[in-house]
Protein backbone atom coordinates (compact mmCIF):
# COMPACT_ATOMS: atom_id res chain seq x y z
CA UNK A 1 0.00 0.00 0.00
CA UNK A 2 1.11 3.40 -0.81
CA UNK A 3 0.86 6.24 2.26
CA UNK A 4 -2.25 7.61 1.10
CA UNK A 5 -3.74 3.94 0.67
CA UNK A 6 -2.85 2.89 4.19
CA UNK A 7 -4.48 6.09 5.34
CA UNK A 8 -7.85 5.35 3.71
CA UNK A 9 -7.81 1.90 4.97
CA UNK A 10 -7.21 2.97 8.50
CA UNK A 11 -9.47 5.66 8.37
CA UNK A 12 -12.02 3.38 6.67
CA UNK A 13 -12.61 1.89 9.93
CA UNK A 14 -14.01 5.10 11.38
CA UNK A 15 -16.44 5.16 8.60
CA UNK A 16 -17.97 1.86 9.93
CA UNK A 17 -18.73 3.82 13.24
CA UNK A 18 -20.99 6.60 11.61
CA UNK A 19 -24.18 7.16 13.02
CA UNK A 20 -23.62 4.66 15.67
CA UNK A 21 -21.48 6.44 18.18
CA UNK A 22 -20.02 10.05 18.48
CA UNK A 23 -17.55 11.44 16.02
CA UNK A 24 -15.47 12.61 19.64
CA UNK A 25 -15.89 9.07 20.57
CA UNK A 26 -14.03 7.23 17.34
CA UNK A 27 -10.78 7.14 18.47
CA UNK A 28 -11.50 5.67 21.99
CA UNK A 29 -12.51 2.28 19.44
CA UNK A 30 -10.24 2.81 16.70
CA UNK A 31 -6.61 3.22 17.83
CA UNK A 32 -6.70 0.21 20.70
CA UNK A 33 -8.08 -1.42 17.59
CA UNK A 34 -5.36 -1.08 15.10
CA UNK A 35 -2.97 -1.13 17.99
CA UNK A 36 -4.08 -5.10 19.04
CA UNK A 37 -4.08 -5.45 15.07
CA UNK A 38 -0.31 -4.12 14.56
CA UNK A 39 1.03 -6.38 17.88
CA UNK A 40 -0.67 -9.28 16.72
CA UNK A 41 0.89 -9.52 13.10
CA UNK A 42 3.97 -8.25 14.12
CA UNK A 43 4.14 -11.33 16.59
CA UNK A 44 3.34 -13.45 13.89
CA UNK A 45 5.93 -12.24 11.67
CA UNK A 46 8.40 -12.55 14.26
CA UNK A 47 7.36 -15.90 14.78
CA UNK A 48 7.91 -16.96 11.13
CA UNK A 49 10.87 -15.63 11.36
CA UNK A 50 12.65 -17.17 14.76
CA UNK A 51 10.70 -20.70 13.34
CA UNK A 52 12.55 -20.35 10.12
CA UNK A 53 15.69 -20.17 12.18
CA UNK A 54 15.31 -23.00 14.21
CA UNK A 55 13.97 -24.94 11.26
CA UNK A 56 10.70 -25.37 12.89
CA UNK A 57 11.29 -25.27 16.66
CA UNK A 58 7.50 -23.77 18.26
CA UNK A 59 9.06 -23.68 21.53
CA UNK A 60 11.80 -21.48 20.13
CA UNK A 61 9.72 -19.47 18.36
CA UNK A 62 7.44 -18.24 20.77
CA UNK A 63 10.49 -17.48 23.44
CA UNK A 64 9.98 -14.10 24.72
CA UNK A 65 13.25 -12.79 23.54
CA UNK A 66 12.15 -12.90 20.29
CA UNK A 67 9.10 -10.88 20.44
CA UNK A 68 8.36 -7.24 20.83
CA UNK A 69 5.71 -8.10 22.86
CA UNK A 70 4.10 -11.30 24.38
CA UNK A 71 0.34 -12.00 22.79
CA UNK A 72 -0.63 -14.97 24.34
CA UNK A 73 -2.55 -17.40 22.02
CA UNK A 74 -6.38 -17.24 23.60
CA UNK A 75 -5.40 -13.31 23.20
CA UNK A 76 -4.44 -13.57 19.52
CA UNK A 77 -6.42 -10.84 17.05
CA UNK A 78 -7.11 -14.23 14.92
CA UNK A 79 -9.07 -16.26 17.82
CA UNK A 80 -11.02 -13.21 18.87
CA UNK A 81 -12.15 -12.61 15.24
CA UNK A 82 -13.88 -16.77 15.27
CA UNK A 83 -15.97 -15.20 17.99
CA UNK A 84 -19.33 -14.21 16.46
CA UNK A 85 -21.03 -13.17 19.77
CA UNK A 86 -20.66 -11.33 22.63
CA UNK A 87 -17.66 -10.17 20.64
CA UNK A 88 -17.06 -6.77 22.66
CA UNK A 89 -16.50 -9.17 25.83
CA UNK A 90 -14.14 -11.08 23.68
CA UNK A 91 -12.04 -8.11 22.24
CA UNK A 92 -11.77 -6.88 26.04
CA UNK A 93 -10.35 -10.42 27.82
CA UNK A 94 -7.93 -10.70 24.95
CA UNK A 95 -6.69 -6.69 25.65
CA UNK A 96 -6.54 -7.46 29.31
CA UNK A 97 -4.71 -10.84 28.58
CA UNK A 98 -1.91 -8.80 26.52
CA UNK A 99 -1.50 -5.83 28.85
CA UNK A 100 -0.82 -8.49 31.35
CA UNK A 101 1.53 -10.70 29.69
CA UNK A 102 3.52 -7.36 29.44
CA UNK A 103 3.21 -5.51 32.57
CA UNK A 104 6.09 -3.05 32.12
CA UNK A 105 5.29 -2.01 28.64
CA UNK A 106 1.49 -2.10 27.78
CA UNK A 107 -0.23 -1.85 31.38
CA UNK A 108 -3.07 0.16 30.55
CA UNK A 109 -2.37 0.90 27.19
CA UNK A 110 -5.87 -0.68 25.74
CA UNK A 111 -7.60 2.47 27.68
CA UNK A 112 -11.11 2.09 29.64
CA UNK A 113 -13.26 1.75 26.48
CA UNK A 114 -16.92 0.05 27.08
CA UNK A 115 -16.48 -2.63 24.28
CA UNK A 116 -19.47 -4.83 26.25
CA UNK A 117 -22.21 -2.23 25.79
CA UNK A 118 -24.00 -3.52 22.85
CA UNK A 119 -26.56 -0.27 22.70
CA UNK A 120 -23.54 1.73 21.58
CA UNK A 121 -21.33 -1.10 19.64
CA UNK A 122 -23.34 -4.52 18.45
CA UNK A 123 -21.91 -7.32 17.38
CA UNK A 124 -22.56 -6.91 13.91
CA UNK A 125 -20.48 -3.68 14.33
CA UNK A 126 -18.13 -4.95 15.87
CA UNK A 127 -17.24 -8.09 13.68
CA UNK A 128 -17.31 -5.66 10.38
CA UNK A 129 -14.39 -3.60 11.99
CA UNK A 130 -12.57 -6.50 12.73
CA UNK A 131 -13.03 -7.75 9.33
CA UNK A 132 -12.34 -4.49 7.70
CA UNK A 133 -9.18 -4.90 9.65
CA UNK A 134 -8.36 -7.98 8.96
CA UNK A 135 -8.22 -7.14 5.36
CA UNK A 136 -4.01 -6.64 5.50
CA UNK A 137 -1.94 -7.32 7.17
CA UNK A 138 -0.06 -4.72 9.50
CA UNK A 139 3.54 -6.87 9.90
CA UNK A 140 6.85 -4.82 10.08
CA UNK A 141 8.20 -6.48 6.21
CA UNK A 142 4.34 -4.89 4.74
CA UNK A 143 4.36 -1.72 6.89
CA UNK A 144 7.35 -0.04 8.67
CA UNK A 145 7.12 2.00 11.70
CA UNK A 146 7.85 4.97 9.72
CA UNK A 147 4.85 4.33 7.25
CA UNK A 148 2.41 3.23 9.90
CA UNK A 149 3.15 6.12 12.39
CA UNK A 150 2.68 8.86 9.67
CA UNK A 151 -0.25 7.09 9.08
CA UNK A 152 -1.52 7.11 13.09
CA UNK A 153 -1.11 11.01 13.05
CA UNK A 154 -2.91 11.50 10.05
CA UNK A 155 -5.79 9.74 12.21
CA UNK A 156 -5.01 11.82 15.05
CA UNK A 157 -5.53 14.79 12.77
CA UNK A 158 -8.73 13.65 11.16
CA UNK A 159 -10.24 12.60 14.49
CA UNK A 160 -9.78 15.97 16.00
CA UNK A 161 -11.02 17.50 12.65
CA UNK A 162 -14.31 15.34 13.21
CA UNK A 163 -14.76 15.44 16.58
CA UNK A 164 -14.29 19.37 16.96
CA UNK A 165 -14.46 20.75 20.66
CA UNK A 166 -12.97 18.02 22.09
CA UNK A 167 -9.27 18.39 19.47
CA UNK A 168 -7.30 20.38 21.51
CA UNK A 169 -7.49 18.08 24.19
CA UNK A 170 -5.00 15.37 22.30
CA UNK A 171 -3.72 17.20 19.33
CA UNK A 172 -1.63 20.69 18.49
CA UNK A 173 -1.23 22.04 15.16
CA UNK A 174 1.19 20.01 13.66
CA UNK A 175 3.24 22.77 11.64
CA UNK A 176 3.27 24.92 15.23
CA UNK A 177 5.00 21.56 16.83
CA UNK A 178 7.69 21.66 13.69
CA UNK A 179 8.61 25.48 15.04
CA UNK A 180 8.93 24.42 18.24
CA UNK A 181 11.09 21.48 17.91
CA UNK A 182 13.34 23.25 15.58
CA UNK A 183 13.60 26.09 18.37
CA UNK A 184 14.17 23.85 20.69
CA UNK A 185 16.90 21.86 18.64
CA UNK A 186 17.22 18.58 21.09
CA UNK A 187 20.43 16.43 21.09
CA UNK A 188 21.36 12.73 21.17
CA UNK A 189 21.31 12.01 24.68
CA UNK A 190 19.03 14.24 25.88
CA UNK A 191 15.97 14.39 28.50
CA UNK A 192 12.90 16.07 26.62
CA UNK A 193 9.51 16.64 29.07
CA UNK A 194 6.21 17.40 28.43
CA UNK A 195 4.42 18.05 31.46
CA UNK A 196 0.74 17.89 29.82
CA UNK A 197 1.81 15.99 26.63
CA UNK A 198 -1.91 14.75 25.08
CA UNK A 199 -1.34 12.71 22.06
CA UNK A 200 2.56 12.66 22.77
CA UNK A 201 2.86 14.84 19.54
CA UNK A 202 5.77 17.22 20.88
CA UNK A 203 7.58 14.79 22.18
CA UNK A 204 7.26 12.05 19.11
CA UNK A 205 8.51 15.24 16.70
CA UNK A 206 11.56 15.30 19.06
CA UNK A 207 13.05 12.03 18.13
CA UNK A 208 11.22 12.31 14.35
CA UNK A 209 13.75 15.67 14.05
CA UNK A 210 16.60 13.76 15.38
CA UNK A 211 16.05 10.68 12.90
CA UNK A 212 15.58 13.14 9.95
CA UNK A 213 18.54 14.83 10.44
CA UNK A 214 20.37 11.63 10.53
CA UNK A 215 21.46 11.51 14.09
CA UNK A 216 20.92 9.07 17.00
CA UNK A 217 17.40 9.21 18.19
CA UNK A 218 17.27 6.49 19.93
CA UNK A 219 19.25 7.74 22.81
CA UNK A 220 16.58 10.48 23.48
CA UNK A 221 14.89 9.79 26.35
CA UNK A 222 11.02 11.54 26.43
CA UNK A 223 9.08 11.58 29.11
CA UNK A 224 5.34 12.82 29.47
CA UNK A 225 2.32 13.52 31.66
CA UNK A 226 -0.86 13.47 30.69
CA UNK A 227 -4.35 13.67 33.27
CA UNK A 228 -6.77 11.99 30.58
CA UNK A 229 -6.33 8.00 30.43
CA UNK A 230 -7.33 7.58 26.79
CA UNK A 231 -5.79 9.81 25.54
CA UNK A 232 -2.02 9.41 27.78
CA UNK A 233 -2.72 5.85 25.94
CA UNK A 234 -2.98 6.90 22.80
CA UNK A 235 0.30 8.79 23.17
CA UNK A 236 2.26 5.46 24.10
CA UNK A 237 0.18 3.90 21.54
CA UNK A 238 1.50 6.91 19.06
CA UNK A 239 5.00 5.76 20.11
CA UNK A 240 5.05 2.61 19.83
CA UNK A 241 3.76 2.55 16.06
CA UNK A 242 6.52 4.94 15.68
CA UNK A 243 9.08 2.39 16.31
CA UNK A 244 9.84 4.13 19.60
CA UNK A 245 10.10 1.85 22.48
CA UNK A 246 12.45 4.06 25.05
CA UNK A 247 9.88 6.22 26.59
CA UNK A 248 8.30 6.94 29.81
CA UNK A 249 4.57 8.36 29.81
CA UNK A 250 2.64 8.32 33.04
CA UNK A 251 -0.80 9.02 33.23
CA UNK A 252 -1.46 11.93 36.38
CA UNK A 253 -2.10 15.68 37.48
CA UNK A 254 1.09 17.15 36.57
CA UNK A 255 0.12 20.40 39.01
CA UNK A 256 -1.18 18.07 41.76
CA UNK A 257 0.65 14.82 41.53
CA UNK A 258 3.88 15.25 39.32
CA UNK A 259 5.04 11.83 38.55
CA UNK A 260 8.90 12.43 37.53
CA UNK A 261 10.59 12.80 41.36
CA UNK A 262 14.37 12.50 42.03
CA UNK A 263 15.61 12.69 45.34
CA UNK A 264 11.88 13.79 46.35
CA UNK A 265 12.95 16.52 44.30
CA UNK A 266 11.07 17.20 40.90
CA UNK A 267 13.43 16.06 38.12
CA UNK A 268 14.94 17.41 35.79
CA UNK A 269 15.37 18.18 31.88
CA UNK A 270 17.22 19.21 29.31
CA UNK A 271 14.27 20.42 27.20
CA UNK A 272 10.73 21.12 27.85
CA UNK A 273 8.20 21.27 24.62
CA UNK A 274 4.40 22.15 26.26
CA UNK A 275 0.70 23.25 25.15
CA UNK A 276 -0.91 22.97 28.68
CA UNK A 277 -5.02 23.37 29.37
CA UNK A 278 -5.65 27.23 28.95
CA UNK A 279 -6.90 29.29 32.18
CA UNK A 280 -8.15 26.13 33.82
CA UNK A 281 -10.29 27.37 37.34
CA UNK A 282 -10.28 23.37 38.82
CA UNK A 283 -7.31 23.48 40.38
CA UNK A 284 -5.80 23.13 43.81
CA UNK A 285 -4.55 26.70 44.66
CA UNK A 286 -4.20 26.86 48.19
CA UNK A 287 -1.73 23.32 47.81
CA UNK A 288 -0.11 25.26 45.13
CA UNK A 289 0.88 27.78 47.84
CA UNK A 290 2.78 25.64 49.90
CA UNK A 291 4.28 23.69 47.27
CA UNK A 292 6.28 20.72 48.43
CA UNK A 293 8.39 20.64 45.12
CA UNK A 294 9.10 24.51 45.58
CA UNK A 295 7.35 25.19 42.08
CA UNK A 296 6.21 28.38 42.99
CA UNK A 297 9.58 30.41 42.30
CA UNK A 298 7.24 33.27 41.53
CA UNK A 299 3.89 33.35 43.52
CA UNK A 300 0.91 31.99 43.17
CA UNK A 301 -1.73 32.36 40.49
CA UNK A 302 -5.15 33.44 41.14
CA UNK A 303 -7.41 30.47 41.15
CA UNK A 304 -9.24 31.53 38.19
CA UNK A 305 -6.15 30.84 35.32
CA UNK A 306 -3.66 28.17 36.20
CA UNK A 307 -1.48 28.75 33.65
CA UNK A 308 1.68 30.43 35.96
CA UNK A 309 1.15 27.10 38.25
CA UNK A 310 2.28 25.50 34.91
CA UNK A 311 4.84 27.79 33.62
CA UNK A 312 6.42 27.90 37.30
CA UNK A 313 6.64 24.05 37.05
CA UNK A 314 7.98 24.01 33.80
CA UNK A 315 10.78 26.03 35.18
CA UNK A 316 11.26 24.01 38.42
CA UNK A 317 11.87 21.18 35.91
CA UNK A 318 14.66 22.69 33.56
CA UNK A 319 18.02 21.46 34.05
CA UNK A 320 20.26 23.96 35.68
CA UNK A 321 23.00 24.45 33.53
CA UNK A 322 21.67 23.95 29.99
CA UNK A 323 17.61 23.58 30.78
CA UNK A 324 15.73 25.18 27.94
CA UNK A 325 11.90 25.51 27.14
CA UNK A 326 9.33 26.61 25.67
CA UNK A 327 5.35 26.67 25.74
CA UNK A 328 2.29 27.12 23.44
CA UNK A 329 0.24 30.11 25.41
CA UNK A 330 -2.50 32.90 24.82
CA UNK A 331 -1.30 36.22 24.37
CA UNK A 332 -3.10 37.09 28.09
CA UNK A 333 0.00 35.86 29.95
CA UNK A 334 2.27 38.19 28.25
CA UNK A 335 0.02 40.89 29.81
CA UNK A 336 -2.54 39.98 32.23
CA UNK A 337 -2.71 42.20 35.48
CA UNK A 338 -3.54 39.45 37.87
CA UNK A 339 0.08 38.05 36.89
CA UNK A 340 2.39 41.19 36.35
CA UNK A 341 4.18 40.19 40.14
CA UNK A 342 5.00 36.38 38.74
CA UNK A 343 5.99 37.83 34.79
CA UNK A 344 8.32 40.34 36.20
CA UNK A 345 10.08 38.29 38.43
CA UNK A 346 10.56 35.57 35.33
CA UNK A 347 11.63 38.69 33.16
CA UNK A 348 14.20 40.17 36.15
CA UNK A 349 15.79 36.55 36.61
CA UNK A 350 16.82 36.37 33.18
CA UNK A 351 14.93 33.10 32.54
CA UNK A 352 13.06 34.87 28.55
CA UNK A 353 14.71 34.45 25.98
CA UNK A 354 12.35 35.22 23.19
CA UNK A 355 8.46 35.90 22.69
CA UNK A 356 7.17 34.68 19.43
CA UNK A 357 3.77 35.97 18.11
CA UNK A 358 1.63 33.70 15.78
CA UNK A 359 -1.38 33.75 13.67
CA UNK A 360 -4.73 33.47 14.06
CA UNK A 361 -6.65 30.10 13.50
CA UNK A 362 -3.79 27.53 14.52
CA UNK A 363 -5.91 26.01 17.26
CA UNK A 364 -9.61 23.35 16.69
CA UNK A 365 -12.85 25.85 16.69
CA UNK A 366 -10.89 28.92 17.57
CA UNK A 367 -9.46 31.99 15.61
CA UNK A 368 -7.86 32.83 18.89
CA UNK A 369 -3.93 34.16 18.55
CA UNK A 370 -1.28 32.30 20.49
CA UNK A 371 2.07 32.98 21.30
CA UNK A 372 5.68 30.74 22.51
CA UNK A 373 7.21 31.75 25.50
CA UNK A 374 11.04 30.50 24.97
CA UNK A 375 12.69 30.38 28.54
CA UNK A 376 16.80 29.11 28.94
CA UNK A 377 18.16 28.70 32.67
CA UNK A 378 21.33 30.10 31.50
CA UNK A 379 21.48 31.79 28.33
CA UNK A 380 24.17 32.35 26.07
CA UNK A 381 26.59 35.38 26.70
CA UNK A 382 25.38 37.78 23.46
CA UNK A 383 21.23 36.88 24.75
CA UNK A 384 22.28 37.64 28.70
CA UNK A 385 20.02 40.77 29.79
CA UNK A 386 18.00 40.75 26.16
CA UNK A 387 14.55 39.63 25.08
CA UNK A 388 13.66 39.05 21.17
CA UNK A 389 10.09 39.76 20.12
CA UNK A 390 8.86 38.47 17.10
CA UNK A 391 5.68 39.45 16.08
CA UNK A 392 4.62 36.67 12.96
CA UNK A 393 1.15 37.28 12.88
CA UNK A 394 0.94 37.69 9.34
CA UNK A 395 2.89 34.72 8.86
CA UNK A 396 0.14 31.82 8.55
CA UNK A 397 -1.62 30.15 5.54
CA UNK A 398 -5.77 30.28 5.83
CA UNK A 399 -7.85 27.37 4.89
CA UNK A 400 -11.09 27.05 5.57
CA UNK A 401 -11.74 27.72 9.36
CA UNK A 402 -7.84 26.49 10.36
CA UNK A 403 -4.69 28.26 9.41
CA UNK A 404 -1.19 26.46 9.02
CA UNK A 405 2.72 27.09 9.25
CA UNK A 406 3.99 26.92 5.69
CA UNK A 407 7.65 26.08 5.37
CA UNK A 408 8.43 29.81 4.35
CA UNK A 409 6.35 30.76 7.63
CA UNK A 410 8.79 28.59 9.86
CA UNK A 411 12.11 29.23 8.19
CA UNK A 412 11.44 33.22 8.27
CA UNK A 413 10.76 32.68 12.10
CA UNK A 414 13.22 30.56 13.06
CA UNK A 415 15.90 32.28 11.09
CA UNK A 416 14.92 35.46 13.08
CA UNK A 417 14.97 33.35 16.16
CA UNK A 418 18.60 32.30 15.09
CA UNK A 419 19.81 35.89 13.98
CA UNK A 420 18.50 37.17 17.72
CA UNK A 421 18.52 40.68 16.52
CA UNK A 422 15.97 43.44 15.47
CA UNK A 423 14.14 42.97 12.35
CA UNK A 424 11.88 45.47 11.19
CA UNK A 425 8.12 45.28 11.12
CA UNK A 426 9.36 41.82 12.76
CA UNK A 427 11.77 41.63 15.10
CA UNK A 428 12.14 43.68 17.88
CA UNK A 429 15.66 43.07 20.77
CA UNK A 430 15.01 44.47 24.13
CA UNK A 431 16.68 44.38 27.28
CA UNK A 432 15.36 43.62 30.24
CA UNK A 433 15.55 47.06 31.46
CA UNK A 434 13.23 48.35 29.03
CA UNK A 435 10.44 45.73 29.48
CA UNK A 436 10.46 46.52 32.99
CA UNK A 437 9.65 50.02 32.03
CA UNK A 438 6.48 48.69 31.09
CA UNK A 439 5.96 46.74 34.47
CA UNK A 440 7.15 43.70 33.05
CA UNK A 441 4.49 43.48 30.17
CA UNK A 442 5.46 41.72 27.08
CA UNK A 443 2.70 42.47 25.01
CA UNK A 444 4.10 41.94 21.56
CA UNK A 445 3.01 44.75 20.11
CA UNK A 446 5.03 47.43 22.50
CA UNK A 447 7.57 46.45 20.66
CA UNK A 448 7.61 45.45 17.58
CA UNK A 449 4.27 46.10 15.27
CA UNK A 450 4.14 44.29 11.79
CA UNK A 451 3.39 45.75 8.48
CA UNK A 452 -0.35 46.03 7.32
CA UNK A 453 -1.84 43.40 5.74
CA UNK A 454 -3.49 44.92 2.89
CA UNK A 455 -6.22 47.00 3.36
CA UNK A 456 -7.02 45.64 6.56
CA UNK A 457 -4.33 46.77 9.11
CA UNK A 458 -4.00 44.41 12.45
CA UNK A 459 -4.73 45.96 15.40
CA UNK A 460 -2.44 45.33 18.63
CA UNK A 461 -3.92 42.52 20.70
CA UNK A 462 -4.64 44.49 23.72
CA UNK A 463 -6.35 47.00 21.47
CA UNK A 464 -8.42 43.90 19.99
CA UNK A 465 -9.11 42.40 23.11
CA UNK A 466 -10.43 45.91 24.53
CA UNK A 467 -12.63 46.15 20.97
CA UNK A 468 -13.80 42.49 22.08
CA UNK A 469 -14.67 43.43 25.43
CA UNK A 470 -16.60 46.35 24.73
CA UNK A 471 -18.33 44.34 22.20
CA UNK A 472 -19.42 41.79 24.99
CA UNK A 473 -20.96 44.71 27.07
CA UNK A 474 -22.90 46.29 24.42
CA UNK A 475 -24.60 43.26 23.75
CA UNK A 476 -25.05 42.36 27.35
CA UNK A 477 -26.65 45.86 27.80
CA UNK A 478 -28.98 45.62 24.43
CA UNK A 479 -30.03 41.89 25.66
CA UNK A 480 -31.02 43.39 28.88
CA UNK A 481 -32.97 46.05 27.22
CA UNK A 482 -34.52 44.08 25.08
CA UNK A 483 -35.46 41.76 27.73
CA UNK A 484 -37.32 44.57 29.56
CA UNK A 485 -39.48 44.83 26.75
CA UNK A 486 -40.16 41.58 26.06
CA UNK A 487 -41.22 41.45 29.83
CA UNK A 488 -43.30 44.65 29.24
Amino acid sequence: MTQQQLEKYLWGAATLLRGTIDAGDYKQYIFPLLFFKRICDVYDEEFERALAESDGDMEYAAFAEHHHFQVPEQAHWNRVREITTNVGMALQEAMRTIEKANPDTLYGIFGDASWTNKDRLSDATLTNLIEHYSQHKLSLSNVADDKLGNAYEYLIKEFADDSGHTAAEFYTNRTVVKLMTLIMDPQPGESVYDPTCGSGGLLLNCALHLKEEGKEYRTLKLYGQEINLLTSAIARMNMFMHGIEEFSIVRGNTLANPAFLHNDSLKTFNVILANPPYSIKAWDQKSFASDPYGRNIWGTPPQGCADYAFQQHIQKSLDEKNGRSITLWPHGVLFRDSEAAMRSKMIEQDLVECVIGLGPNLFYNSPMEACLLITKTNKEPHKKGRILFINAVNEVKQEKTMGFLEDKHIEKIFGAYQKFESQEHFAALKTIDEVMVNKGNMAISLYVQPEKNGDNPILPFEEAFANWEESGRNLKSSMSELFKILEY
